[in-house]
This record gives structure tokens, sequence and C-alpha cells, in this order.
């Protein structure tokens, strides 16, 4: 099976581990994939990544984050906007807010991946990746 669309699902992934209560998933590596990690990271919505080299490709291992007890996802929602059938740009005029500010949006500029809060103090547009909540 190919992969049409590897943010989604990264995505995918990475909500089902969450679901499942899983510590790690892992995800085949690609620029824009690690990007995406490192925005989760900073925003606080996972642990911690490593990128994992066995030899033939390398890949994600993503370490989420859970409240006190497991039961608290951090992480409430993902969801994947831009897709290859049907992109989805915003200028610096349009950024999304997701719910109200309390999300984040990932931001593809030229200016690499970002948060939509990011954008915004760049005062560029892009294409919407992702909300993340």
């Amino acid at each position: 099976m190919t992969m049409s669309d590897p943010i989604a699902d990264m995505l995918t992934r990475i909500r089902n581990a969450n679901t499942a209560k899983h510590d790690t998933v892992n995800i085949p590596a690609s620029k824009m994939k690690i990007a995406i990690a490192n925005i989760l990271l900073e925003e606080g919505y996972i642990k911690k990544y490593d990128i994992v080299d066995d030899g033939n490709f390398k890949a994600i291992k993503i370490t989420l984050k859970y409240g006190k007890d497991k039961n608290e996802k951090i992480i409430s929602g993902l969801k994947r906007i831009s897709k290859p059938g049907l992109r989805v740009y915003a200028n610096r005029e349009e950024l999304p807010k997701v719910l109200g500010g309390l999300g984040i949006a990932i931001i593809s500029t030229n200016n690499g991946v970002v948060t939509d809060k990011q954008a915004r103090n760049l005062n560029v547009g892009g294409e919407v990746l992702a909300f993340v909540w």
C-alpha cells in the first residue's frame, strides 16, 4: 500500500497511540514530520521525540504525554486540514484560531513549519497542515 498522505498517517498514528494509552509511537521520518514533531514538543503536547535509525530508514519515536493519571490526555484532538486532494492555504490575515486560541494550527510557510501564533508574528501565511488541541 502506498502512502498518499504521510502527514495524515502521522496524525492518525499519534491519535491511535494516544487513545490506546501507549507511551511511545513510531512514525516513518521525513523533514516535514520532524518539523511537526518539534512543534508538538515546543507546544507541550508530547514529552519528547527521538530520531531512530535502524539502518534502512529513519523513524521518529514520539513519547506521548498524559496528565496526572494516564486517563488524562494532553492531546484531545488532531485534525488534518490540508489534504493532498484538497489543499488549504491561508494568507496572514486568514490564519485560523483553534478553539479560540486554546489549540494550535500547524502551518507550512516559506519560513518552515510553524504554529499559527508564530506565523502571525512572522506575518506570513501558508498551507494549513493540521489543528491540534
